[in-house]
């Protein structure tokens, strides 16, 4: 991975000189200046997040330009709500003053991101952009069995449980000193973030034998994409758990006693969330002014529901899109461009 301080900046041109030491996990704005200058420069890091980063610039390079990944993966889970996982680069902070809260959209952004450095550096391993792990040491030699019989190990399996274990060091590293309630929350949910990336590792193989029989097989264990890690916290937001801190504030346990009590799977959070419709500063809402919503849904996607009520204005906009698609042999589609014309409705701002 050939990563000029340059190009990181293309993947996350977020200032890191400036921070309000109220808002937690520092370590999302890495940045642009190089490992020496950006380790000593990123206020906010403890001890142990400093030193590691100092040990490991190209690991460091790798979360920071994979950041992008878990960032676009949040805003793609939730594009059509009001809160829609919007980062504010100009208040030179990824989510502004929305972290001061322990809300469920905060422990949905732990978790994803969690899941983000451990997918982003298992895959760097497995490509051998980094000097410190490869593949998976364990599974390049012997054999083993599943559902279907008998096969070698081989391949390139991807190496999860290095990237957990990094991720355990470098991500959890603040939380593990602070140890209040606020930290075991955020400690909860980091670590259903890592899970979320092993739950979908999955066996793949190549087949040996006389034409094909697949009387042999090598094989090796794959991270699934992104997107299934992204698509199970998403339903783990939907059903997160909020709980109550204790009386001495150094634990949590469900906030009543109808509640379940949270799983390691579960996401956890104490606060309720504002209702996104208004741009506040104080809460760390963008509002919704300006949000395209769908005239015609009655979900979270409608202009009823993203609007708070305060209605929307319409404009014709032109789009060209492919049309009257034909295949020539061979072996080509050959498609015309055609103009649209369509109807975008967008939510009115707060008066």
């Amino acid at each position: 991975m050939n990563l000029s301080p340059s190009g990181i900046c293309f993947y996350l041109s977020v200032a890191i000189c400036w921070l309000t030491a109220e808002v937690d996990a520092s370590w999302w704005y890495m940045g642009t200046l190089g490992s020496q200058v950006m380790c000593d420069n990123i206020p906010g890091l403890v001890n142990k997040q400093r030193q590691l980063c100092r040990q490991h610039p190209k690991v460091m390079q790798a979360i920071g330009a994979g950041m992008k990944d878990w960032i676009s993966e949040c805003q793609h889970q939730f594009r059509n709500h009001r809160w829609n996982c919007n980062t504010t680069a100009r208040d030179h902070n990824l989510f502004g003053r929305l972290l001061l809260r322990s809300s469920r959209e905060v422990a949905f952004m732990y978790a994803i991101s969690s899941a983000g450095v451990v997918y982003t550096l298992a895959r760097a391993c497995s490509r051998g952009e980094l000097d410190s792990c490869s593949c998976d040491p364990k599974k390049t030699t012997g054999s083993s069995r599943d559902a279907r019989g008998a096969f070698d190990w081989g391949g390139c399996s991807d190496h999860v449980e290095h990237a957990v274990r990094f991720s355990q060091g470098f991500v959890d590293a603040k939380e593990r000193k602070e140890r209040d309630a606020r930290a075991l929350m955020n400690l909860h949910n980091n670590r259903a973030g890592r899970k979320a990336v092993k739950r979908f590792m999955a066996l793949e193989c190549k087949c040996h034998g006389v034409s094909g029989s697949c009387s042999l097989r090598t094989c090796w264990l794959a991270m699934a994409d992104f997107r299934r890690a992204g698509d199970h916290l998403r339903r783990r937001y939907n059903g997160a758990v909020q709980v109550a801190v204790n009386q001495d504030g150094t634990g949590f346990a469900a906030a009543h006693a109808h509640f379940k009590r949270p799983g390691k799977n579960d996401l956890v959070y104490s606060e309720d969330s504002p209702d996104y419709c208004v741009h506040d500063h104080e809460s760390g809402s963008m509002g919704t002014g300006g949000r395209v919503c769908n005239r015609t849904s009655r979900g979270v996607d409608g202009c009823e529901v993203m609007c708070c009520g305060r209605g929307y204005d319409t404009s014709r906009v032109s789009r060209t899109t492919k049309c009257e698609c034909k295949f020539h042999w061979c072996c080509a589609v050959r498609c015309s461009d055609c103009p649209q014309q369509l109807d975008l409705h967008t939510c009115k701002g707060q008066t």
